[in-house]
């Protein structure tokens, strides 16, 4: 029996000084991790305090400025680059982008993102795709479109940057396959889709005949790059049974504006159940002052639900004497129909 107790002791205590150990190890680990996190932070505060102000300064067309990020250690160049491009995930000014383009050239990028575009790390590849499409690299449009079928979506997502920056017309049906990702940001797909307009549209229409059961996509896309030519579409998409559908194709036919039988079906769609649905088709009258009967139709919802009733009283704003006919009209009712018409003719007459 005592035998038996000694050996539980010594297993007690081995275990013992095993989780003191681990204790210990992890403790370590956290402290390296704390200090590795520490150094790079602070490597990249002294990074932007150094190179920031002279990364501006270029960008503004300072020579001075841009002679001496070129003079910079090859070693300093990736951080450069994150400052020049991180600025323009956002903000996809076309006049920033070409001083980027220029002094990205100047610091020969190209070759560190052909490194790049290779590594197991997807933010060093995300970047490697935005310098590649902001220099306009014709040359790798093959790793671009390669790019969007990525593991990681911010990678997706930066490819889908080059190929609107690289602006080549032969990548568009490979562009458009890929905007039904909805792991991509919106508003990045919607980017792309703006930078190529028009030229889109084929592509989108062609997608949507085959594909019905995305309509809302294909509705929001032409709502951005659609023209004359996807209107009998549009109409048609009016009637699906989705109001989410019905609703975006008439947001998208107030981009394009209306032909006589799209007008009659908005001035119908404002009889929907669905608000969504009527607040569009009010919009999509914006403007129209054809047949049906327009403003009187729209002056009735004035006293609909209010996202309904600001759309209809700012159509009927743009309808210029017959629309403000209508509201003032209203101005003299009581309630917030009332006050909504009263407040769409004050806006009538402020300076623009």
């Amino acid at each position: 029996m005592i035998d038996v107790l000694t050996d539980t002791e010594r297993l007690a205590l081995w275990l013992l000084w095993a989780d003191i150990a681990l204790v210990l190890i992890m403790a370590g680990a956290v402290l390296i991790g704390r200090l590795v996190s520490a150094y790079a932070l602070a490597r990249l505060q002294h990074f932007e305090r150094v190179y920031q102000p002279l990364a501006h300064r270029a960008l503004t067309g300072d020579a001075v400025a841009c002679r001496m990020l070129v003079a910079s250690p090859w070693r300093h160049r990736v951080p450069i680059a994150w400052l020049l491009i991180s600025p323009l995930i956002d903000d996809r000014d076309p006049r920033r982008i070409v001083a980027t383009r220029a002094i990205a050239g100047a610091l020969s990028l190209v070759t560190i993102a052909e490194q790049y575009m290779r590594s197991r790390w997807w933010w060093r590849r995300a970047l490697a795709l935005r310098a590649l499409g902001l220099m306009q690299q014709g040359s790798h449009t093959g790793d671009m479109l390669a790019a969007l079928d990525d593991s990681n979506p911010d990678v997706r997502g930066a490819a889908l940057d080059a190929l609107a920056d690289l602006h080549d017309p032969a990548t568009l049906p490979a562009i458009v396959a890929r905007l039904q990702d909805t792991s991509l940001q919106r508003g990045r797909r919607a980017a792309v889709i703006a930078a190529f307009g028009s030229q889109c549209e084929p592509f989108v229409l062609e997608l949507a005949e085959r594909d019905p059961a995305s309509r809302l996509n294909y509705a929001r896309m032409l709502g951005i790059c659609g023209t004359a030519r996807a209107r009998p579409a549009l109409s048609t998409w009016t009637a699906d049974a989705r109001p989410d559908v019905r609703a975006a194709a008439f947001e998208a036919l107030a981009h394009i504006g209306l032909d006589e039988r799209s007008a009659t079906l908005a001035i119908r769609g404002l009889e929907s159940a669905d608000v969504k649905v009527r607040s569009m088709a009010a919009y999509a009258l914006h403007g129209w002052t054809g047949a049906g009967d327009p403003a009187a139709h729209l002056a009735r919802h004035l006293d609909d639900a209010w996202t309904v009733a600001v759309r209809a009283a700012q159509s009927l704003l743009e309808m210029k004497e017959i629309g403000r006919a209508e509201l003032a009209n209203w101005a003299r009712h009581g309630g917030l129909a009332g006050l909504l018409a009263r407040q769409m003719l004050w806006q009538a007459h402020l300076p623009r």
